[in-house]
C-alpha cells in the first residue's frame, strides 16, 4: 500500500514544474495499472497493517478513484490551453486522490472519519476556484454546511464507541452490535447526506451545476460513493436498530427516487438532469444498503461502481457539448447529430448505460437491488417499477432532446469532436460494460 502513497507524494512537486500535465495523467493511469496488479484476498481484509487495509470494497472504491482522476485531467484540457494556475489544478486533484485513497483504505474510524471530511476541500476548491458562475460561492457553502452539519454527530457517535470498546478498529466491529437509537441515528446521517438521500439533496444539483468538469466527475463518480462505503462499514455494529429502523429510510428513498424521477423531466438545465439521476440512483442503493441482504449490499456495490463510470460520462458529454456552445441549455442544445454524428453514437451508448440496458453494470446491480427490496416488501415493487421506467424514460428524453430536432441558428463556428473527446468516452465505456464479465468479485467480497 505504501509504494502508492510514495507515488502520489512525489507526484506532487511533479505538478508545479512546466509541461508536466499530460506526463502526471500518464502517471495516474500507469499507478492504475500497477494497482490493478495487486494480489487481492477477495475474502478478506489484506495488505494488513495497524493503519492500512483493503478489501474487495475498498479495493473497486480505490481503483475508480484512480482511474477517475486520470480521466478528469484528459477532460480539462480546455484549463491546461488557457495556462488557468493549470499546476495548482493538477496539484489540487492529486491531493484530492491522495485522501480518497486513505479514506477507503484507512482501518482506524477516527482516521476513516478525518480522511472522510478532508476530502471535501479539494472538492470545494474545484468548484470556487474553477467553477463557471460566481454562484459557485454559494454552492460551495451549500456543499460545506450540509455535509459539516451532518458529519459532527458521527464524529460524537465514533468517540462514543471508542469510550464503549477502547479501540476502532474496523475489522473489529463485527464482534459488537450497539441498539442505541441516537447512537444509530449519529452514525448514519453523515453518510445519508453524502449519498445524498433525498430531503438532504439539495447541496448535489447546485454544487454540480456551478462545478467545472473535474469536480462533476469526482463529485458524481467518487464523493457520492463515500456515503454507500460508509453505511456498508458501518451496518454491522448496528444491525439489531437497523433491523427496527431501516423500513423509515427504505421509504424516503423510493419514494423520493420516484419524485427526483418525475423532476428529471422538468429540467432544462443538461447538468442538473445528469445531477439528479444521480439522486434517482442513489436512493435505490441505499433502500438495498437498509434491507441488510446479501443481494442488497451486493448490488448497491455494483451499482456504486457502475453508477460512478456511468454519470462521469455523462457529464463529460454535457462538457463537450458547453465547451461548444458555451450554454447547457436544452433549448440550446438541440439537432447535434448535424454537427457531431459521431459524438451521437457515444451519447446512446451512455445513455443506455444509464438507463441501465444490458450488458452493464448498472443492470446488474439494478436487478439485484430490485430482488434485495422485493423480498424485503412486495410493495416496494410498486416504487422500483416506476423508479425504473422513469430512467429510462429521462435518458430518453435528454438523448432525443439534444441530438434530434432542428439545430440553433445562433451557432456561428463549430468543430466535430476530436480523437481525446472519443478516447474518454471510451474509457468511460469500456469498463462499465466489459466488468460485467467479473461480476463474481463483487458477489463475495462479505
Amino acid at each position: 500500500m505504501m509504494k502508492f502513497f510514495m507515488m502520489m507524494m512525489f507526484m506532487m512537486p511533479l505538478c508545479f514544474k512546466k509541461n508536466m500535465f499530460w506526463l502526471v495523467q500518464m502517471l495516474l493511469l500507469l499507478m492504475m495499472m500497477m494497482f490493478m496488479n495487486i494480489s487481492m484476498s477477495i475474502m478478506n481484509f489484506c495488505n494488513l497493517s495497524y493503519m492500512f487495509g483493503c478489501d474487495m470494497i475498498s479495493y473497486g472504491l480505490i481503483l475508480l478513484s484512480i482511474w477517475i482522476s486520470g480521466l478528469m485531467i484528459m477532460a480539462s484540457e480546455s484549463l491546461y490551453k488557457s495556462k488557468f494556475y493549470s499546476n495548482l489544478f493538477l496539484f489540487n486533484i492529486i491531493f484530492l486522490l491522495f485522501m480518497l485513497y486513505l479514506t477507503f483504505s484507512v482501518m482506524n474510524l477516527f482516521l476513516f472519519y478525518l480522511f472522510f471530511e478532508s476530502s471535501l476541500i479539494p472538492t470545494l476548491m474545484l468548484i470556487i476556484g474553477w467553477g463557471y458562475q460566481p454562484e459557485r460561492i454559494q454552492a460551495g457553502m451549500y456543499l460545506l454546511f450540509y455535509t459539516l452539519f451532518a458529519s459532527l454527530p458521527l464524529l460524537m457517535g465514533i468517540f462514543y464507541i471508542y469510550q464503549e470498546m477502547n479501540y476502532m478498529m474496523m475489522y473489529f466491529l463485527k464482534f459488537y452490535d450497539y441498539n442505541l437509537f441516537m447512537l444509530y441515528l449519529c452514525l448514519i446521517m453523515a453518510f445519508l447526506v453524502k449519498m445524498p438521500m433525498y430531503f438532504v439533496h439539495l447541496w448535489l444539483p447546485k454544487a454540480h451545476v456551478e462545478a467545472p468538469i473535474s469536480g462533476s466527475m469526482i463529485l458524481a463518480a467518487i464523493m457520492l460513493k463515500l456515503g454507500g462505503y460508509g453505511l456498508l462499514r458501518i451496518m454491522i455494529i448496528l444491525q439489531k436498530i437497523n433491523f427496527k429502523m431501516s423500513y423509515i429510510w427504505v421509504v424516503i428513498s423510493l419514494i423520493g427516487g420516484f419524485y427526483i424521477s418525475l423532476k428529471c423531466f422538468c429540467q432544462i438545465d443538461m447538468k442538473s438532469l445528469i445531477a439528479y439521476s444521480s439522486v434517482a440512483h442513489m436512493s435505490v442503493v441505499i433502500g438495498g444498503i437498509m434491507t441488510m441482504n446479501y443481494w442488497g449490499y451486493m448490488g448497491s456495490y455494483i451499482l456504486m461502481i457502475g453508477h460512478g463510470l456511468c454519470s462521469s460520462g455523462m457529464f463529460c458529454l454535457s462538457n463537450m457539448n458547453y465547451e461548444r456552445l458555451n450554454s447547457r441549455s436544452l433549448f440550446m442544445n438541440k439537432g447535434m447529430m448535424n454537427f457531431m454524428p459521431s459524438m451521437s453514437l457515444w451519447w446512446f451508448l451512455l445513455m443506455s448505460s444509464n438507463m441501465a440496458a444490458p450488458p452493464s453494470l448498472n443492470l446488474m446491480g439494478e436487478i439485484s437491488l430490485i430482488n434485495s427490496l422485493v423480498s424485503w416488501s412486495w410493495l416496494s415493487m410498486i416504487m422500483l417499477m416506476s423508479i425504473s421506467f422513469f430512467s429510462a424514460g429521462y435518458s430518453l428524453y435528454l438523448y432525443s432532446y439534444t441530438q434530434h430536432g432542428k439545430y440553433n441558428m445562433g451557432i456561428y463556428s463549430f468543430y466535430s469532436g476530436i480523437s481525446r473527446e472519443y478516447l474518454i468516452l471510451m474509457l468511460h465505456w469500456l469498463p462499465l460494460n466489459i466488468l460485467v464479465l467479473k461480476i463474481d468479485y463483487s458477489m463475495i467480497w462479505f
